[in-house]
C-alpha cells in the first residue's frame, strides 16, 4: 500500500480524528524527523497504530503511555526517548479524542456521573421493562 493509500484508508477510518492527531504529532515531531525535511505523511505508520488505542483509554496517562509504547515499538527506546517526550502531545491527544467521543455520543448521559463520556454508541436501556 502506498503512502497515498494508507493515508486516505486512515482518513476515512477516523476522518478528524486522524487529521487532528496527524497535525499534533507532526507539530511535537518527538524524533525530529520533520524538521529535517521528512514528508508530512511520515508519522502516518505510528498515528495508524495510536488510533484503534486510543479506546482503551481512560485517562491522560493512558494516552501518554499509548503514544510512548507506539514510538518505541517503531523506532526502538533509544531514538523514541523517554516518555516525557510525549507528555505534551499526550494531553493535547486526550483533548482531540475527548472531543471526537463527545461527538460520536452527542444525548448520551456521562457514565457513572464521573464527567467522563460514555465511550458506547448506544444509550444505555433501562432496567425496567422498556
Amino acid at each position: 500500500m502506498s503512502r497515498a493509500d494508507r493515508r486516505a484508508a486512515l482518513k476515512e477510518t477516523h476522518g478528524v480524528l486522524y487529521s487532528e492527531v496527524s497535525r499534533l504529532i507532526r507539530t511535537a515531531d518527538p524524533v525530529h524527523l520533520i524538521a529535517i525535511g521528512a514528508p508530512d505523511d511520515e508519522y502516518d505508520p505510528e498515528i495508524s497504530t495510536i488510533l484503534p488505542r486510543l479506546r482503551e483509554a481512560t485517562s491522560r496517562n493512558d494516552v501518554h503511555r499509548i503514544v510512548h509504547e507506539e514510538f518505541v515499538h517503531w523506532f526502538g527506546a533509544d531514538i523514541a526517548g523517554p516518555s516525557e517526550t510525549y507528555a505534551a502531545v499526550s494531553e493535547e491527544i486526550w483533548n482531540v479524542w475527548q472531543q471526537s467521543v463527545a461527538g460520536l455520543n452527542k444525548g448520551a448521559p456521562p457514565a457513572h456521573g464521573n464527567g467522563r463520556v460514555r465511550a458506547k454508541h448506544a444509550p444505555r436501556r433501562s432496567g425496567r421493562g422498556g
